[in-house]
């Protein structure tokens, strides 16, 4: 299981740089099937950096528990994987949604 999950986290790693260089945003679910009058509105670059961090940090969660697996039989490691996990997947949603102007070219305070 730990190989399979290194062997996952390599396409994550390869397209958390490409979208951390602000490039891809093709990739990104729901962009592309937007107008492009609502596509202006967003910065894109943003958005592209800000998904790039979402995919280093799966990649480092799947690393986590894939040493704590294959080198470490730990299942301490394997918990600290899984947990970090669980909290981005609840952090995410709540940060991106907290401020919906967040990726916006022109942020409305009124």
């Amino acid at each position: 299981m730990g190989i399979a999950m290194i062997v996952t986290s390599i396409p994550l790693l390869i397209f958390a740089i490409v979208f951390s260089k602000g490039k891809g945003i093709g990739m990104i679910a729901g962009y592309n099937t937007m107008s492009n009058e609502k596509r202006a509105q967003y910065d894109e670059v943003a958005v592209c950096k800000f998904t790039g961090k979402i995919m280093y940090g799966a990649c480092i969660c799947l690393w986590i528990i894939a040493l704590g697996e294959l080198l470490f039989e730990s299942r301490f490691a394997i918990g600290i994987g899984i947990t970090l996990t669980l909290l981005m997947t609840i952090f995410i949603p709540i940060y991106t949604n907290k401020n919906r102007d967040r990726f916006k070219k022109t942020k409305n305070n009124g």
